[in-house]
């Protein structure tokens, strides 16, 4: 089983970053092992996969290069330095910068080292070049509302923090991880040797849209646990998402009928939506219903007392408050 020891120092130290590079190595994965887990996501990667396969053809090293570097149990450390919130090009300049002899290390740790890179140069550059093709043709265009979720994911994590503590806001974050108590986090299944993170560990948190993470570290002072966000918020945003909804249709959770008697039925259904915080853009694109529309309902829900608005980054995100999750819980043991 890995797992990493984590002192009180290292886990109050901690905290969550918001990366573009994470995301687009994130989308990278997704690409080059054509997953979409979230139904909006399909969309995206029957649209961009093509361009990503002509872009392999074009370059067969940098095609071999990604090959080894996701490996199937585990990715090449120089491919996903830790995050630091830094700007893209500051980030992805850590990959340019690698020398050739680390990606090789990296890559025989990974899988295995083609012959082909054996002898290669400027290998560092030419997976920076890659990832900078992704983030430009598949990621960018859609960077706000990528953003706009792994925001509101944050938020969600925050409050299950507050409500349950770290095994709360821990477990489940990827696939195998728990927190175990005693200062101890498990990571994966996989039987690797623990790590100690004490003091200055530098552990950052780093939520991505695509259904894909991993861990990183260098040195002893920088670690990063990248996972993906959750489901509901995923998808909430994706490409189709809301397609074909007709004027007043409300797709998403089903609002209990008693709540639905009492505030009617759109209102009932934002507020059952509004269990973990979303923007006023994932409640149009899950319920189908115009913006001016939503508003007006949460405008409402506001006046009531039974959500909370929140500015987060460039976002303002609604959750419900204690009264509104009582309200929700009644009418639900009601029926």
């Amino acid at each position: 089983m890995g797992y990493w020891r984590i002192d009180a120092d290292a886990l109050a130290g901690s905290r969550f970053v918001v990366s573009a590079l994470a995301e687009t190595t994130a989308a990278l994965m997704a690409l080059d092992r054509r997953t979409a887990p979230h139904p909006g996501d399909r969309a995206w990667l029957a649209d961009r996969l093509p361009h990503y396969r002509a872009y392999l053809a074009a370059e067969p090293l940098s095609a071999a290069l990604v090959r080894a570097a996701l490996g199937r149990l585990w990715i090449a450390g120089f491919l996903t330095p830790p995050p630091d919130g830094r700007p893209f090009e500051e980030e992805l300049a850590v990959v340019r910068a690698t020398p050739d002899a680390v990606v090789r290390t990296d890559l025989r740790a990974a899988s295995a080292l083609p012959d082909g890179l054996a002898r290669a140069r400027g290998l560092g550059p030419r997976a920076a070049d890659l990832l900078e093709w992704v983030w430009a043709e598949a990621v960018r265009p859609d960077w706000e509302r990528r953003r706009r979720v792994i925001e509101a994911d944050v938020l969600v994590r925050t409050r299950q923090l507050s409500l349950g503590g770290w095994s709360a806001a821990l477990s489940g974050m990827r696939p195998g991880m728990a927190w175990l108590g005693e200062g101890r986090l498990r990571i994966n299944l996989q039987q690797r040797p623990p790590r100690e993170l004490s003091g200055r560990a530098g552990l950052v948190f780093v939520p991505v849209t695509p259904g894909h993470g991993w861990v990183a570290w260098s040195g002893p002072h920088r670690h990063a646990l990248v996972y993906p966000c959750e489901g509901q918020l995923a998808q909430s945003g994706g490409a189709g998402a809301g397609a074909g909804a007709g004027a007043g249709a409300v797709a998403g959770a089903e609002a209990p009928p008693a709540l639905v008697r009492l505030l009617g039925p759109v209102r009932a259904r934002v507020l059952v939506l509004l269990e973990s915080p979303k923007s006023t853009t994932q409640l149009v694109a899950l319920t189908g219903l115009s913006l001016g529309a939503v508003a007006g309902q949460l405008k409402v829900l506001l006046g009531a007392g039974l959500v909370l608005r929140r500015r987060t980054g460039r976002s303002v995100l609604y959750s419900r408050v204690a009264a509104g999750d009582v309200l929700v819980s009644a009418a639900t043991g009601s029926e």
